[in-house]
């Protein structure tokens, strides 16, 4: 009698617990489902189609996407195996924070985007040293866009490491003479903000945007060593969904984040600001590619300029990655999304598949949504 006592003692607890995980779950669910739905005027099948066709293709195993309009998001889901809690390497979508780190020691004094390489790196005694911190963040510094082959690639665990590998390459053109999109330069102006606030670049990205963002999860360090990540500053940062949505809901609403000014409006202005001016820019780039629009403005300090107005102001600004993570800002229509995404570049590779110039249709996708509504309610 005792024995079936515990049986059936020990068979009420784990049908409690079954049904505590269930509501749990079913909470979790519910939460997300009244994000997607929070607005049920737009229909955001197209872009479940697009995203659950590259799944099925085995281009990624999961995906998830966050879209707000007016501050409000209004969709809001997780395919495959993507997860609330999924964090990614999100490759040269870090560039973005990284280029917000360091504006906010502009902010501060600590830096100026005039300042030259030389100032806070001394070793750099050739035309790199003279290179400015504006220059190396909107890849116009001339330096090269990669370690060259044959050299050990850049996955130093330490800016200062990476820095002493870089001082003695040549340059591939003069400073403020021509667009190269690469991650090099982007090294050596993390170095000059460490040095300028006087601690490493991830105290530097915790405390001046992650901490006052409550992007608990995001991380510039460990350097992970797969190939695409590196280097740090241009390729390192992992995330999750709605870390990255609250950056760009600072960035969107001009450096304030719920009433609290994370960065000044002339730090938002600079970095949107066509940074590239007279330099030299090849034919068939990134921007002309995906937007099919020929302008030579293309970059700012850390985000692509996609599309401009007709005063050569951005309206839509974005920093996708070659993994497929893609956060954007259509200022214009006052929406901003972002897609977490890392791609499996063997399946891709056999498709000719590229996650680079594909994840931005997200951005038309979800504008052609909001004006599809927009046109029936008038």
């Amino acid at each position: 009698m005792s024995n079936n006592r515990t049986i059936i003692l020990g068979v009420g607890i784990s049908l409690m617990m079954l049904l505590i995980e269930c509501k749990s779950t079913y909470n979790a669910q519910k939460a997300v489902s009244n994000l997607q739905t929070a607005n049920s005027g737009y229909d955001f099948h197209p872009i479940e189609g697009k995203i659950n066709s590259w799944i099925e293709k085995g281009y990624y195993p999961g995906m998830s996407i966050i879209i707000a309009k007016d501050n409000q998001i209004i969709y809001q889901n997780y395919f495959g195996n993507y997860k609330p809690e999924t964090q990614v390497y999100i490759a040269s979508a870090g560039k973005w924070l990284a280029a917000a780190a360091i504006a906010r020691l502009v902010d501060k004094g600590k830096l100026s985007w005039d300042d030259k390489v030389v100032k806070w790196l001394p070793e750099f005694t050739d035309i790199k040293g003279q290179a400015t911190l504006r220059e190396l963040l909107s890849h116009t510094s001339g330096y090269p866009d990669y370690q060259p082959e044959g050299n050990h690639g850049d996955d130093y665990q330490t800016l200062e490491e990476a820095v002493k590998h870089i001082a003695g390459l040549p340059c591939d053109t003069a400073p403020g003479t021509e667009f190269h999109y690469g991650g090099l330069a982007m090294q050596a102006a993390g170095r000059m903000a460490e040095l300028a606030a006087g601690k490493d670049f991830e105290k530097i990205f915790q405390e001046e945007i992650a901490q006052p963002l409550g992007m608990k999860n995001t991380h510039f360090t460990p350097v992970d060593s797969t190939s695409g990540h590196n280097p740090m500053l241009a390729g390192g940062a992992r995330c999750t969904l709605e870390d990255y949505a609250h950056f760009l809901e600072m960035i969107s609403n001009n450096g304030v984040f719920r009433n609290n000014r994370i960065l000044s409006e002339k730090a938002i202005e600079e970095m949107q600001a066509d940074q590239v001016k007279d330099a030299f820019v090849k034919d068939n780039e990134y921007v002309v590619q995906v937007r099919t629009l020929d302008h030579k403005s293309i970059y700012g300090l850390g985000e692509w300029r996609e599309e401009i107005n007709e005063n050569k102001e951005a309206i839509l600004i974005s920093s996708p990655s070659w993994a497929g993570a893609y956060p954007w800002i259509d200022k214009k229509n006052k929406i901003y999304g972002f897609l977490l995404a890392h791609v499996n570049p063997e399946a891709a590779a056999k498709d000719g598949f590229s996650s680079f110039l594909s994840s931005p249709v997200m951005a038309s996708m979800t504008r052609d949504i909001v004006l599809d509504r927009r046109s029936k309610e008038n």
